[in-house]
């Protein structure tokens, strides 16, 4: 009798250690910067946020990749910064271009992500409508050594200038473009290719 006791007893107390093998007490916290409430299509960082805590986004060849990615090789995606030849924002606006499309507060408009969101669409808009020509004409031709496409066309003239960008596409690559830092029409043009830029359509007076 003693020893079926004892073979219960060991069988009980190997059934609990089982048991608790499968069983967890330990509340497992969640680090709230990891929680999302809902789809995530970009990082907008505060105005104090350092700029390496945003990254770009993997969005694809969607016009939401198009311009994100032309966001972050401007400014790293911050909305509020200023550059050393007074650009401003996530795509780096001058004032004259700015103007074009009807904003006239640079203050307001730095600290406005909205409002940056929208510029972008509307200078795209004008500048689709300039080269709209040459759109037709030059995508899907080899022109200074790049495969033009139409997302190239128009992240060379965010870069550029439509004008400029015109010069370079009738001169066969001949009449370049560099900024103060280097960046070529040539570099945008291939580095932005193969976006669906379908969304944006050509606009003569697209305005904010």
């Amino acid at each position: 009798m003693g020893k079926n006791i004892l073979k219960y007893s060991v069988l009980i107390i190997l059934l609990t250690f089982i048991s608790l093998g499968f069983t967890s007490t330990r509340e497992v916290k969640v680090n709230d910067k990891f929680k999302v409430n809902g789809p995530l299509l970009t990082t907008v960082p505060t105005a104090d946020e350092p700029l390496s805590r945003t990254t770009p986004p993997f969005l694809g060849k969607s016009f939401v990749g198009f311009k994100e990615a032309l966001g972050f090789k401007e400014s790293r995606g911050n909305y509020f910064v200023t550059n050393h030849l007074g650009y401003i924002g996530k795509y780096q606006f001058g004032a004259s271009t700015l103007k074009l499309i009807g904003v006239h507060n640079a203050s307001d408009f730095l600290s406005d992500p909205e409002l940056q969101e929208r510029a972008f669409i509307a200078n795209t808009a004008r500048n689709k409508w300039v080269l709209r020509r040459d759109i037709v004409r030059c995508v899907g031709k080899n022109i200074g050594g790049v495969y033009v496409t139409e997302s190239g066309i128009l992240a060379a003239a965010h870069l550029a200038g439509p004008g400029n960008v015109k010069a370079y596409l009738r001169s066969g690559g001949a009449r370049g473009f560099k900024d103060a830092n280097g960046a070529s029409i040539r570099y945008y043009m291939r580095k932005f290719s193969g976006y669906d830029t379908s969304y944006i359509l050509p606009d003569r007076r697209a305005k904010i």
